[in-house]
């Protein structure tokens, strides 16, 4: 049974490999490419090295193929967790190329994601649609870079109270933000 089972699995992804399109299939190689970099930068060099690695980069590939599922998060929390790893168990210090690099594949890998997750493998679509989403990510990673080499230079300036009072603020703001999308979100009818 399980025999048959596994077969007719092996001939669907075979159906659905061969109406694959270019772009859809380019943006799922993107996002295991995002995945795999952010891997590679976020664990200890020792691990990327091993044969333990082929586990991280199968769950770095696995959002590829699986783009509506929780892969992509839990491909996210593992890098998170090497970068921990690295950090605290392997007394790597923090360095700011490392941790934009991995906030920035992290945010290609999780848009990628999420425009592989509307298009089917067969789907027919227009180069000026994966560029412009390609531009607007671009456009993100480049001013959170921005942002966050500024924001440091200035926590230089700003130690001590000024400091404490700005991340008080800030996280007020993010938990008031946060309260309010949830507000909203129960008044929108969902529709039945």
């Amino acid at each position: 049974m399980a025999l048959f089972a596994f077969g007719k699995k092996l001939d669907v992804t075979k159906s659905v490999l061969a109406r694959a399109t270019p772009a859809p299939f380019l943006v799922r190689c993107g996002v295991a490419l995002a995945g795999l970099l952010a891997m590679i930068v976020a664990w200890p060099a020792a691990l990327v090295g091993s044969e333990y690695f082929v586990l991280l980069a199968l769950a770095a590939i696995y959002p590829a193929a699986a783009p509506r599922g929780r892969g992509a998060t839990f491909s996210a929390v593992l890098v998170v967790a090497g970068w921990l790893v690295d950090t605290t168990g392997y007394d790597a210090p923090v360095a700011l190329w490392r941790v934009l690099t991995m906030a920035s594949l992290l945010y290609i890998g999780h848009s990628l994601t999420a425009l592989a997750a509307v298009l089917p493998f067969d789907a027919v679509v227009n180069v000026d649609v994966v560029s412009n989403w390609l531009l607007r990510v671009a456009g993100v990673v480049l001013i959170s870079a921005v942002l966050t080499v500024v924001v440091l230079g200035l926590s230089a300036d700003l130690a001590g109270g000024a400091f404490l009072l700005a991340t008080i603020v800030g996280l007020a703001g993010a938990v008031g933000a946060t309260v309010l999308i949830a507000r909203l979100l129960q008044r929108v009818p969902d529709g039945t």
